[in-house]
């Protein structure tokens, strides 16, 4: 199997675990925000943050597949959340159309990447690992999913029971944490892999991680959190009016950057960390109503944002006139 197929679902999915263990237990207490915002949250940390680390770490390239199959998706799937979420209730049917989506894209995704990694010039595949440890390893292997699993859970409702505590005596909400502190922690595992994969070379895995990650979180967390949890879950207005449009910006704001000469540059990831910094600034100044709000709130949306803007279609006309050519990270 392809290195980008492995970053793109079996790294993808295992490192979603947390964001699933914590917004199910959530959603089934029926706290609604911390399951959305969670996701929500994980999915702009995930872009903004650590890909931004990644490719301050190394010059990330970017496979075709990419740009012209998965980011869009990843797209689509952000605005089909947001339009499924506009009536500010996610049901039992929305979220097994999304689980029905997780399937297709899976099923499409892994067929698309092994047929063109069987072409010539595709790039190296992972070896398969050598035969042996019979059933002694296997029972092993189990043993520690097992051990992993009933960790997971315990784990979870700490985090999900932490987080509510953190936020009622911080003076903050429940949205608030599951954006920030919800989020940050239950995506360590992405950063981890995704840095240690930009470590070793293995691009493909360090994106397509976070790709995928991000297409699982809607598609799977939020589908399967919505169908388990009763009544489905509510949706805050203050996620659907501001934090989901970040989420959506920032996955646009990954196509002119990734298919401008394929490569991710060390200022693309800089950009990155510094957007994700200022959106949690403005999250904590405007819960604790801080005095440089007003202020902060300007410089973004009259200088900075136009600037972000501004760049990014300089970036796409500059690669429309290059023609397309790929140039080397």
């Amino acid at each position: 199997v392809p290195p980008l197929a492995i970053g793109l679902t079996v790294v993808a999915y295992g490192t979603g675990t947390p964001e699933l263990a914590v917004s199910l237990r959530a959603g089934l207490d029926g706290n609604s925000e911390i399951a959305v915002s969670n996701v929500v949250g994980s999915n702009i940390f995930n872009v903004l943050l650590i890909l931004g680390l990644c490719a301050a770490i190394l010059p990330l390239e970017v496979r075709r597949q990419l740009v012209r199959l998965d980011v869009p998706i990843m797209i689509a799937v952000s605005l089909l959340l947001m339009l499924m979420a506009v009536d500010g209730r996610l049901g039992a049917g929305s979220g097994a159309l999304l689980l029905a989506g997780l399937v297709v894209y899976t099923g499409w995704s892994l067929r698309t990447v092994r047929r063109e990694g069987a072409e010539p010039g595709a790039g190296p595949v992972v070896a398969p690992p050598a035969a042996g440890g019979g059933a002694g390893r296997v029972a092993w292997q189990v043993l520690l999913a097992a051990a992993g699993l009933a960790l997971l859970v315990v784990g979870s409702r700490w985090l999900v029971d932490g987080a509510v505590l953190a936020a009622r005596s911080a003076g903050v909400s429940d949205i608030v944490i599951g954006l920030t502190l919800v989020a940050a922690g239950t995506s360590l595992p992405e950063v981890a892999t995704s840095v240690i994969a930009a470590f070793r070379n293995e691009r493909d895995i360090a994106v397509g991680n976070v790709v995928g990650s991000n297409i699982f979180n809607i598609l799977g967390i939020i589908g399967i959190s919505a169908v388990a949890s009763p009544g489905g879950l509510t949706i805050a207005p203050s996620l659907l009016n501001f934090d989901m449009v970040v989420m959506i910006a920032a996955a646009i704001a990954c196509l002119p950057i990734f298919f401008t000469g394929y490569c991710i540059a060390r200022w693309e990831g800089c950009v990155f960390i510094a957007a994700y910094g200022a959106y949690t600034a403005y999250l904590f100044m405007k819960a604790t109503e801080h005095d440089a709000l007003p202020v902060f709130s300007a410089t973004m949306a009259y200088f900075v944002l136009p600037l972000l803007a501004l760049t990014l279609v300089a970036l796409s006309v500059q690669k429309l006139r290059q023609g397309g050519r790929r140039k080397m990270c």
